[in-house]
């Protein structure tokens, strides 16, 4: 297979990417820099990329991928933003988590929309649905996401996409929220606190198990990995 991940510095992109190299398959990937545990890997072609720097992303994509067919692309790139309230935020706040929760993946899309690719899953969350007090720009990000999928889904009759959302992960990102944020002024921190969260590691083995569920799915559809997983 050949793969396209973002955001393999670290989480659940860098899982993913070690475990399908570790498989064998071919690995198209970018983040800012390439993290230890996956170098040495010949199958991996690597191109770092600031996605925050929106006009940078298609030159980079396209050189990177040249004129591969892509079997699965994995859109995981992602950041937080400050846990606090909406009215808290400000309008540059939430630009910067839209640049790269949205901006960033619709430009990869655009990249992506005339090659001949057969999954695309772009990495959401509950928190685009949830609507919990704090998530301010993730929520709107990700639920942002989730239409921006549907929308692309329409346009990409011979590709099936999906948005995901992968369920908890100890990622760098969750220890922040447990670190930083005030448990009772968020209550949904306390909850994140007391429930069960996977490895790194094996939320990708448990993705990677249910990706062909996907194409279950009408192709634009949200999915939580928790209602399909075994």
């Amino acid at each position: 297979m050949k793969i396209f991940i973002t955001g393999i510095g670290s989480g659940l992109g860098e899982a993913l990417a070690k475990l399908y190299l570790e498989a064998g398959e071919e690995v198209y990937a970018v983040s800012r820099f390439l993290p230890k545990s996956l170098q040495g890997f010949e199958s991996l072609r690597f191109a770092s990329l600031n996605l925050h720097s929106l006009e940078k992303i298609a030159p980079v994509v396209e050189e990177l991928l040249a004129e591969e067919e892509i079997d699965l692309a994995i859109l995981n790139a992602g950041i937080l933003g400050e846990l606090k309230d909406m009215s808290e935020t400000s309008i540059h706040e939430i630009e910067t988590v839209m640049n790269l929760n949205v901006y960033a993946n619709k430009v990869i899309l655009d990249c992506l929309k005339n090659r001949t690719i057969k999954q695309i899953v772009a990495i959401s969350s509950g928190a685009s649905v949830s609507g919990a007090r704090g998530w301010n720009a993730y929520s709107l990000s990700k639920a942002a996401l989730n239409m921006l999928i549907r929308l692309y889904a329409a346009e990409m009759p011979y590709t099936h996409l999906t948005a995901l959302a992968p369920g908890l992960i100890e990622t760098p990102m969750m220890e922040y929220i447990l670190t930083h944020a005030d448990r009772k002024k968020f209550p949904v921190v306390e909850r994140l606190a007391n429930s069960k969260r996977l490895d790194p590691m094996d939320a990708a083995l448990l993705l990677s198990d249910n990706f062909a569920k996907l194409l279950e799915f009408p192709s634009g559809e949200y999915v939580d990995i928790r209602n399909i997983a075994e």
